[in-house]
């Protein structure tokens, strides 16, 4: 029973993968268009809703630029090794499929979470189950397309590198070297950079609250430390 699960996996397992991961943007797409139809509420939840996505795009698209210039570097460092023959050059191609897949991830998962904020907001005064579901559908959105992106690239790019080098299982593991390699590394960075963003955020909330209001520090009564 073990072996015969064994070799519907290997034998199957690329196109499941395909399946899944293509199931996976389709569901992705669905939530982005149930994020965006829902009610963005007053006019003054939609000016300070304005205000948080403005501060949002210019972080991602400083974040972006930052990390094309690390990751074409890179890219570079491993086509010269690849000349080298020290690794195949399929690598820089993975590395660089990889990279772009994951930021392409985190800056729409980013951009649909920011605009899920004032639409749950105006959910939540009609009803804490709209709320949470709109909030939920929001950032699923962002875990959806990382898998979906994954279990494509990779399947798609395991076909490929075995119909262009058969005989090569060096070419096939390098290429998906790459591609893990660009993954991982862009999200790690990714991860840096949204941290020291939000905290920026939380430090501007508290002084804020305490010069403006005369908050104490994460008082629940500043909605900028609630968020």
């Amino acid at each position: 029973m073990f072996s015969i699960l064994a070799n519907f996996l290997v034998d199957g397992g690329i196109p499941i993968s395909l399946v899944l991961g293509a199931i996976g943007l389709v569901v992705a797409i669905l939530l982005i268009r149930s994020v965006v139809k829902q009610s963005v509420g007053t006019e003054l939840m939609q000016k300070v809703a304005g205000a948080i996505q403005d501060g949002a795009k210019a972080y991602l698209n400083r974040q972006v630029r930052t990390i094309s210039i690390i990751s074409l570097g890179i890219a570079l460092v491993l086509f010269l090794m690849s000349q080298a023959e020290k690794v195949h050059g399929s690598m820089p191609v993975g590395f660089l499929i990889g990279a772009i897949f994951s930021l392409a991830a985190g800056y729409i998962g980013m951009r649909i979470a920011v605009m899920a904020n004032v639409r749950t907001t105006q959910a939540a005064t009609e009803d804490e189950h709209k709320a949470l579901n709109v909030a939920f559908n929001g950032g699923a959105v962002t875990g959806l397309l990382v898998v979906g992106l994954a279990l494509l690239s990779v399947g798609i790019f395991y076909l490929v590198m075995g119909k262009i080098s058969p005989n090569d299982p060096k070419a096939v593991v390098d290429s998906l070297v790459g591609l893990a390699l660009g993954a991982s590394l862009i999200s790690v960075f990714a991860r840096l950079g949204g941290g020291i963003y939000t905290k920026a955020a939380d430090v501007g909330a508290d002084l804020v609250g305490k010069i403006e209001q005369g908050l104490d520090e994460d008082d629940p009564r500043n909605p900028a430390t609630i968020a």
